[in-house]
């Protein structure tokens, strides 16, 4: 029998939220953490906005040897993995090491490293021929991206099942869905899970300005992300990272641990369509909700709050817009809707669980974040948006929903448990 499992332990950074009270206030007031590119010279690029994290990784307690070896993405999942334990209050030196294990999602991986290695070792571009003795000697660090559930395994001390899922945009929500399937298959009894992402590095922002996909409303960095306005131009560029403990409902109620939700229902489907077009009728994220619905065995009127992808692209939001009104019907029209990508920009890999953290703050709170800058709505997104500030209502189920590059769809069901703490 498939075992039932809940989060218990939570740790995030992302624009304008070093941890998740910050985060919360954040959101819930409806404020934005989106301003000008800090982080290099911005100014030839088309787009020169983001959401970028305060981070500071010596004031957070990374050594100066691991900030060294680890990516600025690493650093970020590593910070929030030592938060997670910390907050689920569970003893890993306890545990059995070989069924403790990672599931960590990213879509770019260490970009940003790998970009400031090859300035240097072709002297800014300058040389064809690159020069190996200015190589950094944690260049494979950086290369190869199993390195960085690796460096989350090192910090809990897990010797079970470790693994990277690189799915585009849906990495943050396919690596939890992974744990959930190790945990409740048996293979895993607890599992440290999450995404991160810093992808505020030249050649990512040139990727994107190239297809145009991020905005270029540089004069108003706090209100340029607009999902599901019909001013909308395309979303905002963010880093971030969430990571979260997972294990049994059993064992959670065991210990007495403070339980966040329980992860009931998780399902992915692909377009097999198109890099990065979609299919108007929303069909592939529609029967992804509607499978993790069977999962969770729950009908579309138990849900209390939708999570939107929403990234603020026309062709996204009206996609999702039909997914929704596909797989939960007349529904779709009560429930209430919204994207956090308004407030946090997009950090790629690790939205989807920057966006399970807002969703598990959403629950404990009995309050759903809002849309922010959404002051035109788009005809064609006709749905409950709750726009520009936040709701008080109960909040015991959520759907979180993401789509990515590649025809990714993938929909998760948070609840809370009868009798969880």
């Amino acid at each position: 029998m498939s075992r039932r499992v809940v989060i218990t332990g939570m740790g995030v950074r992302a624009p304008g939220g070093n941890g998740a009270e910050e985060l919360w206030s954040l959101l819930s007031s409806g404020r934005t953490g989106t301003r000008r590119i800090s982080l290099f010279d911005a100014s030839p690029f088309r787009s020169r906005i983001a959401g970028e994290c305060d981070f500071d990784a010596a004031a957070e307690g990374l050594t100066p040897r691991e900030v060294r070896r680890m990516d600025r993405a690493t650093q970020l999942a590593v910070v929030c993995a030592r938060d997670a334990v910390a907050d689920s209050g569970l003893d890993v030196n306890a545990l059995d090491p070989a069924r403790i294990g990672v599931s960590l999602g990213s879509a770019v991986a260490s970009a940003t490293s790998l970009e400031n290695e090859y300035l240097v070792l072709s002297d800014a571009g300058r040389q064809w021929q690159v020069d190996h003795a200015y190589l950094s000697p944690h260049m494979y660090d950086y290369l190869t991206p199993g390195v960085m559930p690796a460096e989350l395994a090192w910090t809990v001390g897990a010797e079970g099942p470790v693994s990277l899922i690189s799915n585009g945009c849906t990495s943050g929500l396919d690596a939890v869905g992974n744990a959930v399937q190790l945990i409740a298959d048996g293979s895993a009894d607890v599992v440290i899970s999450g995404a991160t992402d810093a992808p505020i590095t030249p050649i990512v922002v040139a990727s994107f300005d190239a297809i145009k996909a991020t905005t270029n409303r540089n004069d108003d960095p706090a209100c340029a992300s607009r999902p599901f306005d019909a001013t909308r131009n395309g979303f905002v560029l963010a880093e971030g990272a969430a990571v979260f403990v997972l294990e049994t409902l059993e064992s959670a109620r065991a210990r007495g641990a403070h339980i966040y939700a329980e992860a009931s229902g998780y399902a992915s489907r692909c377009n097999a369509y198109h890099m990065t077009g979609l299919k108007a009728d929303g069909r592939e994220m529609a029967e992804a909700i509607r499978a993790a619905l069977d999962q969770s065995r729950l009908d579309a009127t138990s849900v209390d709050y939708i999570n939107a992808h929403g990234s603020g692209t026309v062709q996204n939001d009206r996609h999702e817009t039909a997914a929704f009104k596909r797989a939960l019907g007349e529904h779709a029209y009560r429930a209430p809707v919204s994207s956090i990508k308004s407030m946090v920009g997009h950090s790629l890999g690790a939205i989807g669980s920057v966006e399970i953290a807002a969703c598990l703050l959403a629950m404990r709170h009995n309050v759903v974040p809002p849309t922010a800058n959404l002051h035109h709505s788009d005809p064609e997104c006709d749905l409950d948006y709750v726009p520009l500030a936040a709701r008080e209502q109960r909040v015991d189920t959520v759907l979180t929903v993401g789509s990515g590059f590649g025809g990714f769809q993938s929909a998760m069901l948070l609840r809370q448990p009868e009798g969880a703490s």
